[in-house]
């Protein structure tokens, strides 16, 4: 360089104090000349050089929220409980193809055959998302999520909201293939919700595998027994059928509330119970 920075202008750089157009031309001329940032080091303290590359190496090395964190987030959607949702399996390119391969195959066998195997389908795929969202061996992030900073009721209630939504909507997009049925075709909706919330709340008691495996496996009985004893319409998707949905999710999720203590004892059975209490104890002792 043929010429370098008046050491005044460095000073004030330094102390924020240098105005246009001098700040202009400073800083250009600072990220060309090495001998010039080096004279500026000497008019900045060196706790102030550290925090500075303390908080470059901690902007660096942040992880950068993914499409959906950063969508929630401009939702209003809060830091924390972005990234939680973000981190739910279901969430994921892998797990929403696969139930939209269900719910298509399930619309092609509606048009072909039954709108049943629509009606059937549905419930149960919030009720497998959630077991897959909030289940040992099945979410890749388990261990983590029950030793975090949060109630693990909280964490279960974020999860089986967002799977619930996003199951919702992809199941109603279904239904739209079949507009003869009428408002018919969401008779699936207060069943998904009764299993769904049965689920979660047997959850406390049989654990987030074996909780929801016993429900589907009853819905499926149930929906099996009604078609080979019923001429019409199952039972399941009648005025009667509905309204007996619609009772088992309010009783579950008044059961739900009463047993949420139970996720947060550390008293969830599980194949990661164990392990489990070990990180909550060693996160405990870090905090």
């Amino acid at each position: 360089m043929s010429w370098h920075t008046d050491d005044a202008d460095l000073r004030e750089y330094a102390a924020g104090a240098l105005a246009p157009p001098r700040l202009w031309s400073v800083e250009t001329h600072l990220a060309a000349c090495a001998d010039c940032r080096t004279a500026l080091g000497s008019h900045v303290p060196p706790a102030a050089t550290d925090l500075g590359w303390a908080r470059l190496d901690a902007a660096l090395d942040a992880p950068r929220p993914g499409p959906v964190e950063s969508l929630l987030i401009r939702l209003g959607v809060a830091d924390h409980t972005a990234r939680l949702l973000a981190a739910t399996p279901l969430l994921r390119g892998s797990w929403l193809g696969a139930v939209v391969l269900t719910l298509a195959l399930a619309v092609c066998v509606a048009l072909a055959a039954s709108p049943l195997m629509l009606l059937a389908t549905a419930p149960l795929l919030p009720l497998a998302g959630v077991a897959v969202s909030f289940g040992p061996g099945l979410d890749p992030m388990y261990e983590t999520a029950v030793v975090a900073p949060m109630h693990t009721f909280r964490l279960l209630m974020v999860r089986t909201v967002a799977v619930l939504a996003t199951t919702t909507v992809l199941s109603a997009l279904a239904s739209l293939a079949l507009p003869s049925l009428g408002l018919a075709a969401l008779g699936w909706l207060l069943p998904a919700l009764a299993l769904t919330s049965t689920g979660v709340a047997l959850t406390a008691r049989l654990g987030p595998v074996l909780a929801p495996a016993l429900v589907g496996g009853a819905w499926a009985a149930l929906v099996a027994l009604s078609r080979l004893l019923a001429s019409g319409t199952p039972l399941p998707f009648t005025a009667e059928g509905q309204g007996g949905a619609a009772a088992v999710a309010v009783v579950a999720t008044v059961l739900l509330v009463a047993a949420r203590d139970r996720f947060d004892s550390g008293a969830l059975p599980g194949p990661s119970l164990r392990s489990s209490r070990t990180l909550r104890s060693a996160a405990r002792r870090l905090s």
